[in-house]
């Protein structure tokens, strides 16, 4: 068979998908396929993926065929994001005419931020007062530390471990927060420690140090529980701290901790029945204040006596301090009202006045208000929360006694404040008195007394001219005295760099507003009460005269006195909050 007889003519179809229409030129176009044998394309197939000839694709190496993903990203195609510009306002935008070499007065300056030079001329109260203001990164390095036997420093875990011993010491002795928080850190300073933040709260400390900012920090705690008035062992720990802040001391960590454990032994500067006739007497003297006579000061000391036997009686049997408080004030409450009752002719608001004076918290409701003063709030009103409970407890237990009195036919005169006596002379030496009594009962150094005794008498003097001879309303008269006080006491410790609570507290005693919460209990119980919430507010505007004005005096000589880094502190910009924000 020829190849002519093997092709067969078309139809009229398929010749028509390829006919070139009328009035087209079509230009004749040569090209040579090539042959492919028939073995070969039985197996060659051709997939859309394939690579064409010629194009030559990147060998990744691997026997796997590469897969592709829609989200991949093109070769070529730059993908980076454009920066995104905050708008003008933004908290995160730089100002429109910030440059690096003209920065605006506001930012911190290439050469930083003005050093603080902490003299060792002023008390180390001051000194780390002045650092724990600042932030971390604006405190001066600590000197070479010389206190350690071991090479590489002593071991952090015991640095912390000394330094809240110390705090717990000194906080369960009265100190405010604030100066606990000061004493804290100078341990810590003075052993190398300087990345280290206290806090201190009512019945808790802690401690945290970070040796660097890519370290971990290591954090210490101690839960205050017992807490006992001795101001012989809170001046024996000022003075510990500062011998460890004294760069010329080379006190190692073992001498301190041989120091805190003889300080702990240490027994108090006084027997118990030195306490107890200190009690009787500081009664017997206030009764005087408040125009007692002999047998009155005979019948509040015997009265305060017995409540203070009758106190001690109960914390040995472990009945909380409420109850100690209310146990204490009823026995001179009822030698009052067995007076009146036997028509002794005798002030029996006088005798129960006397045994108030011993058992108001003075102490405590000046270290509150002095910690809400300075921004320790939640142990202000864990302290002042304490106050009102002490004085919750006594009201209760004068309460009892005088509604029972007054059942029995005991005729107590609430008007008898308005017949006190002015016997200034002996005022002011039952003043005196009182405050030695009162120094005696918080556990004072003997070397202490004096100069205790001297401010209490300045302070009644004080107000005794300003209430009696000036007719100055007794709360502004108050503030005034306590001022002194808080300066005096002040200006006592710096020079011995001391604390400054023995030359302050006992003080303030002869201030303290026994009469007004007496006259306010006795008006309560003879169902007056309009008129016992009147002298019950009287007594509460008393306390916190005296409260904010210590405070005041003694922040009133930290402006007049030498403080470190005032000079090279001068150029820094103070923190301002006003108006509430």
């Amino acid at each position: 068979m020829t190849d002519a007889e093997d092709r067969k003519p078309q139809s009229d179809e398929a010749r028509s998908a390829f006919r070139v229409p009328a009035g087209s030129s079509v230009t004749q176009v040569t090209q040579v396929i090539p042959v492919v044998p028939a073995a070969e394309a039985e197996s060659s197939t051709t997939s859309e993926f394939a690579v064409p000839e010629g194009l030559t694709a990147p060998r990744t190496g691997t026997a796997e065929s590469e897969t592709t993903s829609e989200f991949a990203v093109p070769n070529g195609l730059d993908v980076t994001p454009p920066p995104v510009v905050e708008p003008e306002g933004s908290a995160f935008s730089l100002p429109s005419t910030y440059s690096a070499s003209q920065a605006p007065p506001a930012f911190t300056p290439a050469g930083g931020t003005p050093a603080v030079n902490l003299p060792h001329d002023v008390p180390w109260q001051d000194r780390m007062r002045t650092m724990l203001r600042m932030s971390v990164a604006d405190r001066p390095a600590p000197e070479p530390v010389h206190k350690a036997a071991e090479e590489g420093g002593p071991a952090v875990p015991r640095v912390l471990d000394l330094t809240l011993r110390i705090g717990e010491l000194l906080l369960a002795g009265g100190e405010g927060a604030e100066d606990v928080e000061a004493a804290m850190f100078a341990v810590c300073r003075s052993y190398g420690l300087d990345r280290c933040e206290p806090n201190v709260t009512f019945t808790l400390l802690s401690i945290s140090h970070q040796p660097s900012l890519v370290d971990d920090p290591v954090t210490a705690s101690r839960t205050v529980r017992r807490r006992g008035t001795d101001y012989t062992r809170l001046a024996a720990v000022f003075r510990l701290v500062d011998d460890l802040s004294d760069p010329e001391n080379h006190l190692s960590l073992e001498e301190a901790y041989r120091r805190l454990a003889e300080i702990r032994r240490n027994r108090h500067p006084y027997p118990g029945w030195a306490l107890t006739a200190a009690a009787g007497l500081l009664a017997g003297t206030a009764c005087v204040l408040v125009g007692g006579d002999l047998i009155v000061f005979v019948a509040a000391a015997l009265g305060a006596m017995l409540g203070d036997r009758l106190a001690w009686l109960c914390a040995g049997r472990g009945l909380p301090e409420f109850y100690q408080f209310t146990v204490a004030a009823m026995p001179p409450a009822a030698l009052g009202v067995a007076l009146t009752a036997a028509h002794v002719d005798v002030k029996a608001s006088a005798v129960i006045t006397g045994g108030l004076f011993a058992l108001l918290p003075g102490r405590a409701l000046v270290a509150g208000v002095q910690d809400g003063l300075t921004g320790f709030y939640i142990t202000a009103s864990a302290r002042l929360l304490e106050v009102m409970y002490f004085f919750v407890g006594i009201v209760t237990g004068v309460l009892l006694v005088l509604y029972f009195g007054v059942k029995l036919g005991a005729v107590l005169d609430p008007d008898a404040a308005l017949a006190m006596s002015r016997r200034p002379v002996l005022q002011i030496v039952a003043a005196m008195l009182l405050s030695l009594t009162f120094a005696v009962l918080l556990q004072q150094e003997r070397s202490t007394v004096l100069l205790v005794t001297l401010n209490g008498g300045v302070a009644w003097s004080v107000y005794g001219a300003m209430h009696d001879v000036g007719n100055i309303s007794p709360v502004a008269s108050t503030a005034v005295a306590a001022g002194l006080v808080g300066l005096f006491g002040q200006l006592l410790s710096r020079y011995r760099f001391a604390s400054a609570l023995p030359y302050t507290t006992a003080a303030i005693g002869p201030l303290l507003p026994g009469s007004a919460t007496y006259f306010g209990l006795l008006s309560i119980a003879q169902n007056h009460v309009d008129n016992g919430l009147v002298s019950l507010a009287k007594a509460v505007s008393l306390a916190m005269a005296i409260a904010i004005g210590v405070n005041l005096g003694s922040e009133i000589s930290r402006l007049f006195l030498k403080m470190p880094g005032a000079a090279s502190a001068a150029g820094r910009r103070a923190a301002k909050r006003t108006r509430g924000f």
